[in-house]
């Protein structure tokens, strides 16, 4: 189930905007002329659409550059076009499929111009013609809730359940957008499976211990395979055919499932271009160098077929090649933990049980007199309670978080609460609703109210910003229960309670939180941000200890920009970390894959750069994945790369002249590493290089 986008002509100029009010999505077309969208039936656009309205107009403009692939009325993609094309298809029926923060069909019955430059993507039609417009959200919600006991054998019949989302069983469901939400999970007293939630018949069986830590660690494969799970003796995978496959006896059961799951993905990922979106893509010309497959084959294959291929390849063969993963979640085996267990399936995160290890009280690594100066905290009467901290093992991801109790050090705090309160998540409007709240003016430095930078208006996506300052404890109040995309926080904590300008507000004290994201940048603000959770929020940014005021504001300021440019909430607070030591404080509580503003290319991302001499420079990206999960791809745009690049992968060093390289750091606002310091790509000493 997903939201419905809505379709905003301009106030007073040629174009209309599609937004995505829940997913914090805007695409914007200028058009040749004005218009008035007329709703029509979601039909006829080769894909799925939540909502659609046609238009008269010669020319659409898309105000950045996007892959495009035009389809004919079967399906077949008769062009793809991206970065400085100039192509034309005769008069007929096509559908435009634009890979925008919001998927876009274009429909249409004439001749078409496709042309771009490096900020700019038209499409003529040479004359005025009706066009079809439709949009999908990316916003999924369960189509269903499916109650279980906590004894594993019904929480194994439950996570069996998880496939029934998925919207294909081809390799084309490797795309976060082709999976679906899972069905809720929730505790009762009898095993309940509403007949919503049949899943496919992959013939796939995953067999495991009956203990609910195994069970958590297969629910992303079985949701993935569309597979049964079943508990019994000898761990293994097996299919209809025949074909078994038993978890390496040198690893642990829970490693074997990944391995799996890996495999399977990255395979499909390559395999893919057989199908949907037949791209130039890197990691197939690096799998077709080691492995003699036949693609085309392997895509027509069924599942099962596919996975006895892809598990007779060696794991060591392709290690190197696999995406680095978003998200590594360490889950006790608590029942209540099986409720979270959708949430974290939907983004295809790996599971793995938390080890048993003695939790540490007040284990921070700073604290205030080892900072040594002026810090966020306010007086402490010393009565707030000090948490019980845990260090989740490190793992190869993007992100960790962390499923059980305790607070965790370096990781994402996990919270079913947060997760359902995104489910109920509303629009505040078309723009982006960021509050600022400031209640200390020696903290001001954090933020500027004319800075763009920080929380920009762009055409792309607009921001409405409000600064708040030396507000008492009413209005703090009133600003955490209005219905706001992001609220950051600037100033004292005390004892679990926000420093006003009349006294105190206790975090208890918050009514039915508004809120979606937030950073609350004081000291030890983990509790209150806990509680904000706890009352409505979804995700948020939050400190373990006392910070200093100027690593604060350096961290406060990378973070907003980070967020205002697509990086999800986890991903922002992980850079942090290494940009700067007092980063380490800072931790996400609650979902860490909201996100506030939107990466142009749908895929956020990094880089560094060397310089070589002669106007030659070394660049060196690092690719996101999206918020909805891994399995998206990338294309720089850049004179001479002509590959596609999957999400979570550190594409080959490409070296350029300096021109090109300041031609494609114009491109967006991305964090850029430079003779040894965090910049920007919009500084200007990249403006000539």
């Amino acid at each position: 189930m997903t939201a419905v986008p809505r379709f905003r002509p301009f106030d007073g100029g040629d174009g209309l905007a599609v937004v995505d009010p829940i997913e914090n999505r805007r695409c914007p077309f200028r058009t040749d002329r004005p218009v008035s969208p007329r709703p029509i039936a979601p039909a006829g656009f080769s894909f799925p659409v939540d909502g659609a309205v046609e238009l008269t107009v010669a020319e659409l403009v898309f105000p950045y550059v996007v892959p495009v692939y035009a389809r004919d009325p079967s399906g077949e993609v008769v062009l793809e076009a991206d970065h400085r094309a100039a192509e034309r298809l005769p008069a007929g029926e096509y559908v435009l499929e634009l890979m925008a923060p919001i998927k876009l069909y274009v429909r249409v019955d004439s001749e078409v111009t496709i042309t771009s430059t490096d900020d700019r993507l038209a499409f003529e039609f040479g004359e005025p013609t009706t066009v079809g417009l439709g949009a999908r959200s990316r916003h999924e919600r369960p189509a269903a809730t499916v109650t279980t006991t906590p004894e594993p054998a019904d929480l194994a019949r439950a996570v069996s359940t998880f496939g029934s989302a998925l919207k294909t069983l081809d390799c084309d469901r490797s795309l976060p957008s082709l999976r679906g939400h899972p069905p809720r999970l929730e505790l009762g007293s009898e095993l309940k499976i509403p007949e919503a939630v049949e899943p496919p018949d992959s013939g796939v069986r995953i067999v495991v211990p009956p203990d609910r830590a195994t069970i958590y660690a297969a629910s992303p494969l079985a949701h993935y395979l569309a597979a049964s799970v079943e508990v019994g003796p000898e761990p293994r995978l097996e299919t209809d055919a025949g074909f078994v496959h038993r978890f390496d006896a040198d690893t642990s059961i829970a490693r074997g499932i990944e391995r799996v799951l890996e495999r399977a993905f990255f395979l499909d990922c390559v395999a893919r271009t057989e199908g949907l979106y037949p791209v130039k893509l890197h990691e197939r010309d690096r799998l077709e160098d080691r492995v003699d497959l036949a693609l085309e084959e392997f895509y027509e294959a069924d599942l099962s077929e596919r996975l006895e291929t892809a598990l007779s390849i060696p794991h060591e063969r392709v290690a190197d090649l696999l995406p680095r993963w978003n998200l590594v979640a360490h889950a006790t085996p608590d029942p209540e933990n099986a409720t979270v267990l959708p949430y974290l399936v939907d983004e295809l995160a790996i599971v793995r049980p938390a080890p048993e290890r003695r939790p540490e009280r007040d284990a921070s690594p700073l604290t205030a007199h080892a900072i040594g100066e002026f810090t966020r905290s306010s007086d402490s009467s010393g009565s707030e309670e000090r948490p019980t901290y845990v260090s989740p093992p490190e793992a190869d991801a993007f992100g960790q978080a962390w499923l059980g109790d305790g607070v965790p050090v370096g990781a994402n705090k996990l919270t079913r609460a947060a997760f359902e309160n995104g489910l109920e998540r509303s629009s505040s409007g078309d723009a982006v609703e960021v509050a600022i709240v400031c209640n200390d003016p020696e903290m001001a430095a954090e933020f500027d109210a004319d800075d763009g930078t920080l929380y920009g208006e762009r055409e792309r996506l607009p921001f409405e910003v409000t600064v708040h300052g030396d507000v008492t404890s009413g209005r703090l109040r009133e600003l955490f229960a209005a219905d706001v995309d992001f609220l950051h926080y600037v100033g004292h904590v005390r004892d679990g309670a926000f420093v006003c300008a009349d006294g105190v507000l206790e975090a208890r004290e918050l009514p039915t939180v508004g809120v979606d994201a937030f950073l609350i940048n004081g000291c030890r603000s983990y509790g209150v941000g806990a509680r904000v959770i706890e009352r409505g929020g979804v995700g948020g940014i939050v400190t373990l200890s006392d910070v200093g005021n100027r690593d604060a504001v350096a961290v406060g300021r990378l973070v907003a920009r980070l967020l205002n440019n697509g990086f999800s909430v986890r991903d922002a607070t992980s850079l942090a970390r290494s940009y700067r030591l007092a980063g380490n404080q800072y931790v996400v509580v609650g979902d860490g894959s909201a996100t506030v503003g939107q990466a142009g290319s749908g895929v956020a991302n990094s880089c560094r750069i060397e310089s070589l001499g002669d106007d030659r420079y070394r660049l060196h990206l690092r690719l996101y994945h999206v918020d909805s999960g891994v399995g998206a791809q990338y294309v720089p745009y850049i004179d001479g790369v002509d590959r596609h690049f999957l999400a979570g992968t550190e594409p080959p060093p490409i070296e350029l002249s300096g021109d090109s390289l300041a031609r494609f750091l114009r491109l967006a606002e991305i964090p850029v590493r430079y003779d040894g310091d965090w910049c920007w790509s919009t500084d200007d000493r990249f403006a000539e290089l």
